[in-house]
């Protein structure tokens, strides 16, 4: 019996900066497409010169771009979408997907600006720099199945990929969006409290960041609640759970709740704007 056919598409990238060269770098490396299935332009030359390292196509405009892919992931800032789709609009043909990963950027916008529904909106977070981001995703009105499992693969190259209505997404911005810094920062406590027990700043960081990386891979892999997990290593009248009573009187929990509550309202304003 004969192997399926590998679905390889035209993608363009209209934006080459961080996040479209994070998901070349992983399209690429887990063979999703082949690098000559790859279109962008940029106006500085290191950034194309960057792009076609990887072995990318290198186009003079946009408009080229556009006209030459299959699948169209619009990554240049927000404040500058609009522009930037009404100008390409003569160009976005019914035979091709418009992928958004502007953040804020609404599915009724993008229609607007560009004359077309054929459309799905993701939102990635940093994390795919390094393999590993929480993106997710929904589809306009005359996305195909295809289109659905094309994005998933892209994304997926980056790390998870889950679909959600978009009615989600301000919250989804509040969580997984600006949820990185967050654990920066509570790195960044943790190694600050190394220090101040007496351990070097590089070891004090490195167990930090360690212990975030697995204590996530353990509610990741093992299935288990937090609580649960958080219960296994609380034993009675022990250290950790000294260590959480001063957590819970500082309302870390609550600190942390508040702050994704907080980010979400914030984007939904900036989305009403």
């Amino acid at each position: 019996m004969a192997a399926p056919q590998k679905d390889v598409f035209r993608l363009g990238f209209v934006g080459a900066g961080n996040l479209a060269e994070s998901i070349t770098r992983g399209v690429v490396r887990s063979a999703v497409l082949p690098a000559t299935s790859i279109r962008t332009t940029h106006h500085r030359a290191d950034r194309r010169s960057l792009f076609a390292s990887f072995g990318c196509r290198i186009l003079e405009t946009n408009a080229q771009v556009v006209e030459d892919s299959d699948v169209v992931i619009i990554s240049v800032k927000p404040q500058i979408v609009r522009q930037v789709l009404t100008e390409l609009k003569p160009f976005f043909t019914k035979d091709k997907l418009i992928v958004s990963i502007a953040a804020g950027i609404k599915m009724k916008d993008i229609k607007d600006w560009s004359g077309k529904s054929r459309i799905i909106r993701v939102m990635p977070n940093t994390p795919s720099a390094v393999g590993l981001a929480a993106s997710v995703f929904c589809t306009g009105e005359t996305a195909t199945k295809k289109d659905e499992e094309r994005v998933s693969k892209l994304f997926g190259a980056i790390g998870k990929v889950w679909t959600a209505d978009e009615k989600y997404f301000d919250a989804i911005t509040g969580l997984s969006g600006s949820g990185p810094a967050y654990i920066y920062l509570a790195i960044e406590a943790l190694a600050d409290g190394g220090v101040a027990a007496g351990l070097t700043r590089d070891l004090a960081l490195g167990l930090a960041s360690q212990t975030v990386l697995g204590a996530a891979a353990m509610v990741n892999q093992t299935g288990k609640h937090p609580g649960q997990l958080k219960d296994e290593v609380t034993s009675p009248a022990g250290t950790t759970i000294a260590g959480i009573r001063e957590l819970e009187k500082g309302a870390f929990r609550a600190s942390l709740i508040n702050a994704v509550v907080a980010a979400t309202d914030r984007c939904r304003e900036l989305s009403q704007s």
